[in-house]
């Protein structure tokens, strides 16, 4: 099987959402463009380590139960996480990681911005979002 290493840019929406009212400036708005995130099809959503998100200054939204690979233990949950990734944007709440760990990026976003894997390659692969072949629907 292989692996999938990505390059990601993580923006603080609710500053993005401040800067458009004109509280504050673009410049202010905090963003992290993060090296070596895994893909991981075993983790459900975004995984960021502490220190990321205090730069990007997220706000907590709760704190919840985990299952990992030491058991369960309790980890803090963080909203208004803009991702952009290979040309499509999303927002989604992240996930605390111990510090010095790399950024992960599961399954719930990749799905939501239509990007798949290609492990034979160890590269994403888009889905389309046009025409017939797109990758949203409503059923």
């Amino acid at each position: 099987m292989g692996k999938i290493i990505t390059t990601l840019t993580v923006t603080n929406r609710a500053d993005q959402s401040v800067a458009a009212r004109g509280f504050i400036t673009t410049e202010e708005v905090r963003s992290l463009t993060l090296n070596n995130v895994l893909i991981d099809t075993g983790a459900t959503t975004l995984c960021l380590p502490s220190d990321a998100i205090a730069q990007l200054g997220l706000e907590l939204l709760k704190e919840v139960d985990v299952a990992t690979a030491n058991g369960f233990s309790k980890a803090r949950i963080y909203q208004d996480a803009k991702i952009s990734l290979l040309g499509r944007e999303g927002t989604f709440e992240c996930l605390e990681l111990p510090g010095g760990r790399d950024a992960l990026l599961g399954v719930i976003p990749l799905e939501a911005l239509g990007i798949e894997l290609d492990l034979k390659n160890q590269q994403l692969k888009l889905l389309p979002d046009e025409s017939m072949d797109t990758y949203l629907t409503i059923l």
